[in-house]
């Protein structure tokens, strides 16, 4: 894996921003860029890419206004590669996710989208939308996405995830050892937002790295009198996630 030529570089924002976050970010940027367990470098970048387009996708936007989204049918707006069924992810997952059902995932599922694909373009999704969100909020311009790395997909899959009570197999606090030790931080407990990446370890390792910048380190999550070291208060910081969540549909 080589390191990526784009740094993201804040020296010109009003606002003053922990060097945290940058490095971070570019972090972030350079795993995107690399090959993963199910998708090469370019195919994980074209996912990247693939979350902007879906903002202006018009069958999205028809979807987002109706009572159902799956009753509106049509093609999205896209440049990329991938594989309808792999658009047609990203684009529900970045525009209408509240809405997103366990029938839809078995029904996507197939030759061209396979379980272990989906959540690691999960993983990318969440990490585009959190780096583009933040730049937008700071009013930003968007960061370039990064050159992809050459190198295949090793087909890497945890013996420890099992099938559960989850639309994808997790692996279980109780059965995160051996190479996947660290990523539940060693908690006899963890969130159901964390564990459901885990079928590919590398995407719950890159959303640990992007709440430790932009929220709070995973073992700090469930002690309240936790902050960060920020400037604001625990309680101010559950006020804006939860002001935040609302505002972007979260079901969970």
């Amino acid at each position: 894996m080589t390191e990526v030529s784009v740094h993201f570089d804040y020296t010109e924002c009003q606002y003053a921003i922990r060097a945290d976050l940058p490095q971070t970010y570019s972090k972030v940027w350079n795993q995107i860029a690399s090959a993963g367990n199910w998708w090469s470098g370019y195919d994980r970048v074209a996912i990247a890419d693939e979350v902007r387009n879906a903002r202006s996708c018009g069958l999205c936007a028809k979807r987002k206004e109706s009572l159902s989204p799956f009753s509106v049918e049509g093609s999205h707006d896209s440049k990329n590669h991938l594989s309808n069924e792999a658009i047609d992810a990203i684009h529900r997952i970045t525009t209408d996710a509240s809405r997103l059902t366990k029938k839809w995932l078995d029904e996507s599922l197939g030759p061209k989208l396979s379980i272990e694909q989906y959540v690691e373009l999960l993983g990318i999704v969440v990490a585009v939308i959190s780096i583009d969100g933040f730049h937008r909020a700071m009013g930003l311009p968007l960061q370039s996405l990064p050159a992809p790395d050459a190198g295949e997909p090793d087909h890497y899959r945890p013996l420890g995830a099992v099938e559960g009570d989850a639309w994808v197999p997790r692996i279980p606090v109780q059965a995160a050892i051996g190479a996947e030790a660290d990523l539940y931080d060693g908690n006899k407990q963890t969130g159901n937002v964390v564990t459901a990446m885990s079928l590919v370890p590398d995407a719950v390792r890159m959303l640990k790295s992007l709440s430790a910048a932009q929220y709070l380190k995973m073992a700090d999550v469930v002690n309240p009198a936790k902050n960060g070291n920020r400037k604001i208060s625990r309680a101010q910081m559950e006020l804006l996630a939860g002001r935040v969540s609302a505002l972007n549909d979260c079901f969970y």
